[in-house]
């Protein structure tokens, strides 16, 4: 399993249905929704040191607890299932029966991050947790990483795994990810869950930057030497985020209840960074993929939604704010909100809690989505 708690961002979206403060009560029925339209953009992260970016767990002696009275997925050192995606190997696990829903985890993390959500949600949903490319499980392939590229990811995904309509539900990096791969494919995904999502706002005042043409000095000998620098601090950044210790602060500084920081929680971020391409990824994803944001903006993106959102989020997060989650209320009308008295990954902290709210949301407000479709 492997943690979502590294990167961090802010966001925004736009119009539709009526703002609900949700109080979660446990839920009666599946959703039997069909389609829903969403569309987004997106930015910004801000890496915060935790857990190698994209890395592979190989195998482990992850024997603690699990929290008490909550079933835990079991942990695989080989992993669950794969499925080939434009030529790289993709993680997913699978669990249950009934319609679909899709769990994306933060940077950093991986499927086992969900450890505490997947057999309770399975219950009564068919339940995917799919390993982002360069995370967990899946390849860490040696590309330009982009939102998009996930967004692909997912929404191929949909299609040719899950082949039914479905709600996404991700943490931080999953869900700016959800957001942007239920507008790439409205007419599957009805429903779209947040928690503590990554993403910013864009900045109206912020004037568009003129692209200069690169001068001989910058291209043969500036550039290299940025370059150059960047692999030789990155490089001991990597290191230093992948050490046990360090990745135990990181949690319990995102944790509020460290209860849940355990070896099973340790390992699978720990584990991950022995993959030969761990590195190079880290690096990708620090140059380029975090530094490259301010052409995905969450009003871009939820401006163009009509599904039903539901927003689960921990209100104690130093990194991502109940601030965030408040002006995404505002700017899109059909909006559920859950804050929770935890941290950035509220779905591990408190996982009780957060399987309660998206029960009863999954329950309700999906089929709304059906209840349209229907009339059509």
């Amino acid at each position: 399993m492997s943690s979502s708690c590294a990167v961090l961002p802010s966001a925004r979206t736009e119009l539709f249905n009526p703002v609900h403060e949700s109080r979660f009560i446990a839920p009666t029925r599946p959703f039997q929704c069909n389609r829903s339209k969403c569309v987004m953009s997106r930015r910004g992260f801000a890496f915060r040191g935790v857990a190698a970016s994209g890395l592979s767990v190989v195998g482990s002696s992850l024997t603690t607890q699990p929290v008490e009275g909550i079933e835990r997925l079991p942990f695989k050192p080989e992993g669950y299932n794969f499925w080939t995606w434009r030529g790289h190997k993709i993680h997913y696990v699978v669990q249950g029966e009934g319609p679909p829903v899709v769990l994306i985890h933060g940077f950093g993390a991986s499927a086992f991050h969900w450890r505490y959500n997947i057999p309770e949600l399975a219950k009564k949903y068919k339940v995917y947790a799919i390993d982002l490319l360069g995370f967990g499980w899946s390849e860490k392939a040696l590309i330009e990483y982009d939102a998009m590229v996930w967004r692909d990811q997912v929404v191929d995904f949909m299609k040719e795994i899950v082949k039914e309509p479905t709600v996404l539900v991700g943490n931080s990096l999953g869900g700016f990810t959800a957001l942007v791969a239920a507008a790439g494919l409205p007419e599957q995904v009805i429903g779209v869950a947040l928690l503590n999502s990554a993403g910013q706002f864009g900045n109206p005042n912020s004037e568009a930057e003129k692209s200069e043409e690169e001068t001989a000095l910058q291209r043969f000998i500036l550039k290299p030497l940025k370059e150059i620098f960047q692999r030789v601090i990155l490089g001991f950044l990597f290191w230093q985020a992948k050490q046990p210790a360090r990745v135990e602060s990181v949690l319990k500084s995102v944790y509020k209840n460290t209860s849940n920081v355990d070896d099973y929680l340790v390992e699978s971020i720990t584990m991950p960074a022995a993959d030969p391409n761990a590195g190079d990824v880290y690096y990708r994803l620090m140059t380029r993929f975090m530094t490259n944001q301010t052409k995905y903006t969450l009003d871009n993106v939820l401006s163009k939604m009509s599904c039903p959102l539901l927003l689960v989020w921990g209100d104690l997060d130093p990194w991502v704010g109940p601030a965030k989650a408040n002006r995404i209320k505002e700017f899109y009308p059909n909006t559920t909100l859950v804050n929770l008295q935890a941290g950035h990954c509220p779905h591990d902290e408190v996982p009780e809690l957060v399987n309660r709210a998206l029960l009863d949301w999954l329950s309700t407000s999906t089929c709304e989505a059906e209840a349209s479709l229907q009339t059509i």
